[in-house]
C-alpha cells in the first residue's frame, strides 16, 4: 500500500513525498481512510508507530476548504506536554505547506500575548496543552463552538498527568456535532469511560498489543551492589562508556535526580544536558535541538520526554531508575530502535528494585538479559569484575563490558540509608500547582528542582 491508496489529495500527497515518505505505517493505513469519512476514530498505538500523521493528514485534508473566523478555530489537537504539542505543530507545517491553513500553538512557558494575537486573526488548526487552552478560554480570548474536528493525543499520558477533569471540561465546550480522533497507547478503565462518554460509535484501530516492546530493542539490566546515588552514577558511566554507545537518553524517576545526574556526567567529561518540566520552555527546546543535532550526546530526562517525542537515531536508553509504572518502561525504551534501526536499553537494578523488576518482567514476558560491566559490583551472589572500582568517581573509562544470557540470581543488597525516604518528606506531599503550570505536571513528581548550591554539595 502507498499513500496514493488512502484517498488524499494531490497537494497533500506532494507534501508527503517531499518529506520522504512513500508507504503508510499500519496505524496510518487503518486510521486515515476512516478519518476522511468523518467518522470518529479510536486509535490504539504506541509511540513511534507514525500515529501523528494518522490524525494530521486527514485533518488537513478535511480543513482544506473553508476559513477560520477570529477566536474561533476549526479544529483542536490536545497534547499532554509542550514538547509533544510543538512536535505536532512541526508535522502540521510539514504536511500543510501546500495549503492556506493557519495554525496556533498554545503552550505554557512562552509569552501569552503573541498567542492571543494569532487567535484574534483566526486559526484553522489549534494545537494546545489543556492548561494553556483553558487559560485562553477563561480570559475570553477563545471560543470553541466552531470546532469541527477534535483530536486527543496520548490520552493515557493525560490520565497520568491528572488532566482528565480538564479534558472533560474541554469536551463539554466543543460542539456535540464534531468528529473526534482519539489516540492512546493503553486503555485503562478511566480512558475507556472517556471514550464511551464522548465518542460516537468510533472505529477502533489497534495496530499492536498495548505495552509491547519492539523487537528491534535489545534489553539489558545491570545489577548494582551499591544502590546509593553515587554508586548508581558510577554504574551509569560504565554503561555509557561501552564501545557501541553513540548517544542516549537517561531516564530518572525524579526531576531533582535529573539535575544531579546530568551535572555528574558533565563533571566527568560527558556531553550531557537535563530536560524536565521545571526548566524554561526555551531551554527545553534548545536542549532537544542540541541532542537531535549531536551537539549533546546524552540527554538526561524525566518522564516528560518518555512519550511522543520524535527523536531519531537514538542508539541507547538508560534507566537510572526503574520506572514506578511498568508501562512507562515500555514507553521509555521506545525512544530507541525506531524507524527500522536497532537499539539497546540498559536498566540499573539495585537490591531494592526486585518488585519493580518483577512487574516489568511480567509485562514484557521475561527478565531482560544481565549485562556485566567491568568495575561494577553486582549484589551478593552476582558476578563482578572489580569491587574497588564500584564507587570510583574519577570518570575514567572502564574496560569493555561483556554480557551473559539467562536469568540471574537475585542477590539482595542492604537498603542504603541515603536511599530511604523520611516519613515527613515534603516533596511527596506537595500539591499540584495552578492551571497555568498544569502541562508541566509529571507522574514522577514536580516542583522539586534543586538549587545549584545543593547540587554542588551532593556531587562533592
Amino acid at each position: 500500500m502507498t499513500f496514493d491508496d488512502l484517498g488524499l489529495s494531490p497537494n497533500l500527497l506532494a507534501a508527503i513525498k517531499d518529506a520522504g515518505y512513500t508507504s503508510p505505517t499500519p496505524i496510518q493505513a487503518g486510521a486515515i481512510p476512516v478519518a476522511l469519512t468523518g467518522r470518529d476514530v479510536l486509535g490504539i498505538a504506541q509511540t513511534g508507530t507514525g500515529k501523528t500523521a494518522s490524525f494530521t493528514l486527514p485533518l488537513i485534508e478535511r480543513l482544506s476548504r473553508g476559513r477560520a473566523r477570529a477566536r474561533m478555530p476549526r479544529s483542536l489537537i490536545l497534547c499532554p506536554t509542550r514538547e509533544l504539542a510543538d512536535q505536532v505543530a512541526q508535522n502540521v507545517r510539514l504536511y500543510a505547506k501546500n495549503h492556506k491553513l493557519t495554525m496556533a500553538l498554545l503552550i505554557g512557558g512562552v509569552a501569552f500575548q503573541p498567542q492571543k494575537e494569532i487567535l484574534d486573526k483566526g486559526a484553522d488548526i489549534l494545537i494546545a496543552t489543556p492548561g494553556r487552552l483553558l487559560d485562553h478560554f477563561e480570559r475570553g480570548g477563545l471560543m470553541l463552538m466552531g470546532i469541527e474536528i477534535m483530536v486527543v493525543d496520548e490520552a493515557d499520558r493525560m490520565l497520568d498527568m491528572g488532566f482528565i477533569p480538564d479534558i472533560e471540561k474541554i469536551f463539554s465546550l466543543v460542539p456535540p456535532r464534531r468528529q473526534t480522533l482519539f489516540f492512546s497507547a493503553t486503555m485503562p478503565n478511566e480512558i475507556v469511560r472517556i471514550v464511551n462518554t464522548f465518542l460516537k460509535d468510533p472505529e477502533r484501530i489497534e495496530v499492536s498489543r498495548p505495552a509491547q516492546t519492539a523487537e528491534t530493542i535489545k534489553q539489558y539490566i545491570v545489577r548494582v551492589s551499591d544502590g546509593s546515588p553515587k554508586g548508581k552514577r558510577a554504574a551509569l558511566r560504565a554503561s555509557i562508556n561501552r564501545d557501541n554507545v553513540k548517544n542516549g537518553i537517561v531516564f530518572c524517576n525524579r526531576k531533582r535526580d535529573v539535575d544531579v545526574v546530568a551535572r555528574s556526567l558533565q563533571r566527568h567529561g560527558f556531553s550531557a544536558a537535563p530536560i524536565h518540566g521545571d526548566l524554561a520552555q526555551a531551554q527545553r527546546m534548545k536542549t532537544l535541538e542540541d541532542f537531535k543535532s549531536g551537539a549533546v550526546r546524552i540527554l538526561v530526562a524525566s518522564d516528560v520526554a518518555a512519550r511522543g517525542l520524535d527523536i531519531p537515531a537514538v542508539s541507547h536508553v538508560f534507566n537510572f531508575d526503574i520506572p514506578r509504572n511498568a508501562d512507562d518502561y515500555v514507553h521509555r525504551i521506545g525512544r530507541t530502535g525506531r524507524a527500522g534501526l536497532t537499539g539497546e536499553s540498559v536498566t540499573l537494578v539495585t537490591g531494592e528494585d526486585k518488585k519493580a523488576l518483577d512487574a516489568v518482567s511480567r509485562l514484557i514476558g521475561g527478565e531482560p538479559e544481565t549485562l556485566v560491566l567491568d568495575g561494577v559490583k553486582a549484589p551478593q551472589g552476582e558476578p563482578a569484575k572489580d569491587d574497588a572500582a564500584n564507587a570510583d568517581e574519577s570518570g575514567e573509562k572502564p574496560a569493555r563490558s561483556r554480557s551473559r544470557g539467562g536469568r540471574s540470581r537475585k542477590g539482595g543488597a542492604d537498603k542504603p540509608a541515603e536511599a530511604r525516604k523520611p516519613a515527613n518528606d515534603t516533596a511527596s506531599k506537595e500539591k499540584p500547582r495552578g492551571r497555568e503550570h498544569r502541562d508541566d505536571i509529571e507522574p514522577a513528581g514536580f516542583g522539586d528542582h534543586v538549587p545549584d548550591f545543593l547540587l554542588r554539595s551532593a556531587l562533592g
